[in-house]
Formats: structure tokens, sequence, C-alpha cells
């Protein structure tokens, strides 16, 4: 059986206000285990996606803070102790304080952080 932990993560990602920590399982899922140090609306990130927004389903757990998901539907915030899905169609917005577990599937997942790297890339 597929499992993961922060301290065995197999890659990890830090940059300013945020840590992640993820580990591809045999299932076609990741998971990630997210730290959020400052507060941030990253849908400029998502430019060049379809709609200009995240593609990839998520589900997920809050431990501590909240995590917000704007869609065409309207705004949802999950805060500590909610378990959530988000569905294609969605950018987040992070708030200083958070850690939360979430799980994606892989190949979503790699198609939107190429977008996201690549817009990184331009604001850096």
């Amino acid at each position: 059986m597929p499992k993961a932990s922060k301290a065995h993560s197999t890659e990890s990602m830090t940059l300013e206000g945020y840590e992640g920590h993820f580990t591809e399982l045999d299932t076609g899922y990741t998971v990630g285990f997210e730290t959020y140090t400052a507060d941030a609306d990253l849908k400029d990130m998502f430019k060049g996606l379809p709609d200009d927004r995240c593609q990839c389903p998520h589900w997920g757990y809050v431990f501590k803070g909240k995590v917000m998901y704007r869609t065409a539907d309207g705004d949802e915030t999950f805060e500590a102790g909610d378990a959530y899905h988000v569905g294609p169609g969605h950018t987040p917005v992070l708030f200083a304080g958070t850690e939360l577990v979430e799980f994606s599937p892989t190949e979503e997942l790699r198609s939107t952080i190429e977008v996201v790297s690549r817009n990184m890339e331009k604001t850096a």
C-alpha cells in the first residue's frame, strides 16, 4: 500500500510565503503537505490554462488556518477541521498560518505546475 508523510516526501518546493512537500503515489495521485506563511491571491499564476484557472481537482483537509478557492460560481473558504473537494476551474487564495494536506491527480497537477512555473519565471 502506498503511503506518504511530510517528513519523507520525495519533492519539496519553497517560495516566499509557501512551503510544499510532495509524494507521487503509485495510484496516479500526488499528496501535498502545504504550509502558507503569507497571504497570497494566486490568480495570476494560472494565466494560460483554460479560463486562466487551475483545471486539476483537489481533495484536502485543513489542519490549521484557512484556504479559499475562487470559482466562476463564487468563492468557497475551508477552515481548520474541514475536508474539501474543489473541482477544475478555480484559483486559490492562501492565508498565513495555514497547514493542509491535499490529494491531486498526478498528471493534471503536473500540467498545472508547468504553467504556474512559467508564470513565476515571468514575474521573477
